[in-house]
């Protein structure tokens, strides 16, 4: 008795913002590659075939792409993200090692949302009447 199939892996290679063919938004789309390989007793042998899509994370839409597309969009957001990594002018991620200043919240990070921007915190500014 002979147990044959297949099963289908999905790997996500990229996720890119451009604008929808379906709902019109500039929403992010992961690129996705669909293989199906042929099983023997649950084990995966050889492919049997390879799909390439991009699907919409507003609307839900998955259009099948040509693999060239899916290879160049996956290398752009690998030099994008190289790219932010060494980026001279940017302030390090947290995770970084980076500690912030004593009482000086980092540009381009926002201050605790306890604590609301434009209002003063406490022990900011003296009691008054005393």
């Amino acid at each position: 008795m002979l147990i044959w199939g297949w099963r289908t892996r999905i790997y996500v290679l990229a996720m890119t913002t451009f604008l929808c063919g379906r709902c019109g938004n500039p929403a992010a789309h992961a690129v996705r590659k669909a293989v199906t390989k042929f099983t023997l007793f649950f084990i995966p042998l050889f492919p049997i075939s390879v799909k390439y899509t991009a699907q919409c994370t507003f609307c839900g839409i998955e259009n099948r792409i040509p693999k060239e597309d899916a290879l160049r969009l996956q290398a752009q957001e690998e030099q994008g993200q190289a790219r932010q990594q060494a980026a001279p002018g940017y302030p390090p991620h947290p995770s970084q090692g980076a500690a912030p200043q004593a009482g000086f919240p980092q540009q381009g990070y926002p201050q605790h949302p306890s604590q609301p921007q434009g209002f003063p915190q406490p022990g900011q500014f003296p009691q008054q009447g005393q």
